[in-house]
């Protein structure tokens, strides 16, 4: 059974940083490009980030470039969203998702979660005072 489980949400001030985790069960995630979308009250689900297989690359939505780095960790086959100098605007479902198609194909322009065909449940993320 293939599934995603994402870890590492909850609540924190503006400014504060937070670090999700995504490990996969059922898959060797460093064969899959990985992205993180997230789904705000109100709002459509965004892709926000993605990662090749290899880590060569990686791509970014505008809003989050310079704030939020997405990693791998290949030993323990999880990858990783450090999100630093958090908004409120950043609170959202954060969900893991991952792929066969190569980087190119599903990361390198839009992130579109039609795309992806692996899903985690999702973790909240809430950024307040």
């Amino acid at each position: 059974q293939l599934h995603l489980v994402e870890s590492g949400g909850g609540l924190v001030q503006p400014g504060g940083s937070l670090r999700l985790s995504c490990a996969a069960s059922g898959i060797r995630l460093g064969d899959y490009s990985v992205g993180w979308f997230r789904q705000a009250p109100g709002k459509e689900r965004e892709g926000i980030t993605c990662i090749s297989k290899r880590e060569y690359e990686a791509s970014y939505l505008d809003s989050v470039e310079g704030r939020f780095t997405i990693s791998r960790d290949y030993t323990q086959g999880t990858v990783f969203l450090q999100m630093d100098r958090l908004k409120p605007e950043d609170t959202g479902v954060y969900y893991c998702t991952a792929d066969r198609k190569p980087f190119s194909s599903i990361c390198a322009d839009v992130i579109l979660e039609e795309r992806f065909a692996i899903w985690g449940q999702g973790t909240q993320v809430t950024v307040s005072s």
